[in-house]
C-alpha cells in the first residue's frame, strides 16, 4: 500500500485527541443499569448537564425565574396614562390662560373645555381644531401626538425612539417611504419574486432604522414580526376600554403623520410570514412601574422568547431535539454563557453518535452495539467488585488443563477454547505455512486436543419483568444481573450458550438491546410456566452442554397459558397456574435441568413455592440481601461450572 501525503486544507484537526466523552458515557451507563431505558437516561444527562456546565432543566429554570421578573415589572398601561397626564396638563395650563380674560370667547372656550368627553381618546380627538390660547397647552397637546408616533415606531422598529424625539419633517417623510419600500419588499417575497439584491437596495437605502443589521429578509422578517406579535399581546393584555382609548389614539397620530395604512399593511404581510409566532393570548403583568407601548412591546417579546426557550429546554413534546433549540433565541433571552452550556450539551451528544456509543434506531437514538457490550463490562466489574469485596476471592478463573479424556484427535483453535494446545500439531502448521526459512506462528497455526466429555454449559437466564419489579426498584439490579451474566459468558465462556428470558404475562427471549431499552408498561402477571418452556427449548438447541436454568422473581406464578395460548392471570395464585407451572418444573427435571432460584422478596407465598420447586428439582433457593443479586447469580454460575470441570 503507497500513502502519499499533501497540505491540510482545513477542517477538523486530524491530530486532535477524541473528545473525551467517559463521564458521559458512564453516567448513561450508571442510569441504565439502575433501571432506565437509553433514552431517558440521555435525556437525564442533558436535563442535568455534565462536567460543571448547565443542562437543560437549569436552563429552562433561568428562563421561567427571568420571565416570573419580568412579569413583575411593571403594568402594559403606561403610554395610556401619559396621554392622560399629558391632557391633563394641556387643560390645565389651558385654564389658567383662559380665566383671566373676560371676553366672551374666552368663556366659550372654557365652556368647550368643560363639555370634553371623559373618555381620553375621544377628548384628544375633539381637541384637534381647538386653538390653544397657552403655548404651554399647546405644547403638552402636541406631545401627545409626538408620543404616540414615537411608541408605536418604536414598538415596531426598534431604537426609532430617539430618532423621533424631535421629529422634523424630512425624517417623517424618510420613516414613510422606507414603510412602503419594505411593504413592497414583503409583497415580492410573498410572490417568490424577492432576490437577495433587492434585500441589499433596501438596506443600502434604509439600514439606518435597522440597527441589528439584519443578515437577509428572513432575519429581518424574524424581528419585525416578534414585535408585531407581541405589540398585539399587548393590546389583548389591557381592559376593554384601554384597549379602545390607546387604538383610538395611535390611530388617529398615525393618521396625522401619514403612517397608519402603511403600518396596517405591514402587520399584515409580518403575520402572513409568520404566522407560528404566538399572535394570540395575553399577560398579566403587574408592578409599580408604568411600561410604555414601546416598553411594553419589548417585555411580551421578552417574554416569548423566555416562554419559547423553557418550552423547547423541557424536550417533553414528541420528535423532541436539542436541534430544536436555536442558538440566537439562547443568547437573546439568556446571554452567551447559556449558548455554550448548550453547545456542550450537543457536542456530547454528537460525539455519542461519531464515537460509536448512539445510534438512530427505530425509536430515536439508541445504544450501540460498541456501548452495549461496554454497558456490560460496566455491570459485570460492579459484579466482581461485589465478589472481591464480599472476601469470595476471584471467580475469574480459566482453567487451561485438560477438560475430559482425550481422544486423539484435534481441530483449530477458537476464541474462548480452554483446550490443551496440541503443540506438533501447531508448529507443523506454522512450518507449512511459512516454508523454508524462519517459523512464525500466527492465529491460524493453533490446534487444541479433543476431549470426550462435554464442557459447554446452555444457560436459561429467566428474568421476571412483572410491574412489580418496576414498583419495588428491584428491576435495575435484575437488568445489571442479567447483562453482567451476559457479558461474563460471552467475553470469556463463548463455548457456553445463553439466553435471557423475559416473563411477565408472556415470557420472551431478549437480547441485551432488548433488556436495556425496556419501558415498562402496566402489565400484570409472573407467567414462570411459560418462561420454563422457553428455557427448554433453549436447553433442547444444545443437548451437548450442561443444563442450567436460573431464576430471578420477586413473586409467586399468577399466570400461565391457558389451552387457547392465551396468557390467564390470576391473584391470588389459582390451581390451575400452580399446576401447569409445577409440570413445567418436572419436565425441566427430566431434562436434567437443575433450576436455582433467586427470590428479590421474603413473601411467605412465595417462600412456600419456590422451597417446593427446589424440593422437585433438586436446585437451589437464594434471598439475596439488597445490592447482592449480581454477586450471588454470578458466583453460582462459576461455582456451577468450575464443579463441572473438576467432575470431568
Amino acid at each position: 500500500m503507497s500513502i502519499r501525503y499533501g497540505a491540510w486544507h482545513g477542517g477538523a484537526d486530524p491530530l486532535e485527541p477524541p473528545y473525551d466523552i467517559r463521564q458521559a458515557l458512564d453516567e448513561i451507563g450508571e442510569d441504565v443499569l439502575a433501571g432506565m431505558s437509553p433514552r431517558t437516561a440521555l435525556s437525564r444527562l442533558m436535563r442535568s448537564g455534565v462536567d460543571g456546565r448547565s443542562g437543560l432543566d437549569a436552563l429552562r429554570q433561568r428562563a421561567r425565574n427571568q420571565a416570573r421578573k419580568l412579569r413583575n415589572s411593571g403594568r402594559l398601561d403606561g403610554t395610556l396614562n401619559k396621554v392622560r397626564q399629558l391632557l391633563d396638563q394641556a387643560l390645565e395650563s389651558e385654564r389658567a390662560a383662559l380665566f383671566p380674560d373676560p371676553s366672551d370667547s374666552a368663556r366659550l372656550a372654557e365652556s368647550e373645555l368643560d363639555a370634553l368627553p371623559a373618555d381620553t381618546s375621544r377628548a384628544v380627538r375633539e381637541l384637534a381644531d381647538y386653538q390653544w390660547r397657552s403655548p404651554e397647552a399647546a405644547a403638552a397637546y402636541q406631545q401627545i401626538s409626538d408620543l404616540l408616533r414615537s411608541e408605536v415606531l418604536d414598538a415596531q422598529f426598534a431604537g426609532l425612539r430617539d430618532a423621533l424625539a424631535n421629529p422634523d419633517p424630512r425624517a417623517m417623510e424618510q420613516i414613510r417611504r422606507m414603510l412602503a419600500d419594505l411593504n413592497e419588499l414583503l409583497d415580492a417575497d410573498a410572490r417568490g419574486e424577492h432576490t437577495d439584491a433587492d434585500f441589499a437596495e433596501f438596506m443600502a437605502k434604509h439600514g439606518q432604522f435597522f440597527p441589528d443589521n439584519p443578515a437577509n429578509l428572513a432575519e429581518l422578517v424574524d424581528s419585525l414580526a416578534r414585535r408585531a406579535a407581541a405589540a398585539e399581546r399587548l393590546m389583548n393584555s389591557l381592559t376593554a376600554q384601554q384597549r379602545a382609548e390607546l387604538s383610538s389614539l395611535m390611530d388617529q397620530a398615525l393618521s396625522q403623520a401619514d403612517l397608519g395604512d402603511q403600518l396596517s399593511r405591514l402587520q399584515q404581510s409580518l403575520r402572513a410570514a409568520r404566522p407560528d409566532l404566538p399572535w394570540g393570548g395575553s399577560e398579566r403583568m403587574s408592578g409599580e412601574q408604568q411600561l410604555g407601548y414601546s416598553d411594553g412591546t419589548q417585555a411580551l417579546a421578552e417574554l416569548a422568547d423566555l416562554d419559547e426557550l423553557a418550552e423547547l429546554a423541557g424536550q417533553d413534546y414528541p420528535g423532541a431535539s436539542l436541534a430544536d433549540i436555536d442558538e440566537e433565541l439562547v443568547e437573546r433571552a439568556l446571554g452567551q454563557q447559556a449558548v455554550e452550556d448548550l453547545d456542550q450539551l450537543r457536542r456530547i451528544e454528537r460525539e455519542l453518535q461519531r464515537q460509536g456509543y448512539l445510534e438512530q434506531g427505530g425509536r430515536g437514538l439508541e445504544l450501540s452495539p460498541r456501548a452495549l457490550r461496554r454497558l456490560g463490562s460496566t455491570a459485570l466489574r460492579k459484579v466482581f467488585a461485589a465478589l472481591e469485596s464480599g472476601g469470595r476471592g476471584d471467580h475469574d478463573v480459566r482453567d487451561a488443563g485438560a477438560a475430559g479424556e482425550i481422544t486423539g484427535a484435534s481441530r483449530e483453535w477458537r476464541f474462548g477454547d480452554e483446550q490443551p494446545l496440541d503443540v506438533a500439531r501447531t508448529v507443523r502448521n506454522a512450518v507449512l505455512r511459512s516454508g523454508p526459512g524462519r517459523v512464525r506462528l500466527s492465529a491460524e497455526d493453533f490446534e487444541v486436543v479433543e476431549t470426550e466429555r462435554r464442557s459447554s454449559a446452555a444457560v436459561a437466564l429467566l428474568v421476571d419483568m412483572s410491574y412489580s419489579m418496576e414498583l419495588r426498584g428491584t428491576w435495575g439490579e435484575a437488568k445489571t444481573t442479567a447483562l453482567a451474566l451476559h457479558a461474563l459468558v460471552s467475553t470469556k465462556y463463548p463455548q457456553d450458550a445463553i439466553e435471557i428470558i423475559g416473563f411477565s404475562d408472556y415470557a420472551r427471549t431478549m437480547t441485551p438491546r432488548d433488556l436495556v431499552n425496556h419501558d415498562w408498561e402496566r402489565v400484570y402477571g409472573t407467567n414462570l410456566q411459560h418462561a420454563l418452556m422457553l428455557a427448554r427449548r433453549h436447553l433442547d438447541k444444545h443437548r451437548e452442554a450442561e443444563p442450567v436454568i436460573l431464576v430471578i422473581t420477586d413473586g409467586e406464578p399468577t399466570a400461565h397459558l391457558a389451552a387457547d395460548g392465551y396468557s390467564d392471570f390470576c391473584w391470588p395464585p389459582s390451581s390451575d397456574t400452580i399446576a401447569a407451572t409445577v409440570a413445567e418444573v418436572q419436565r425441566c427435571t427430566r431434562r436434567g435441568a437443575t433450576i436455582n432460584i433467586f427470590m428479590l422478596d421474603d413473601e411467605p407465598r412465595l417462600v412456600d413455592f419456590m422451597q417446593e420447586v427446589g424440593r422437585r428439582n433438586g436446585g437451589r433457593v437464594f434471598l439475596p440481601k439488597s445490592g447482592a443479586l449480581g454477586e450471588y447469580v454470578v458466583a453460582d454460575y462459576l461455582k456451577a461450572r468450575n464443579g463441572r470441570r473438576r467432575a470431568g
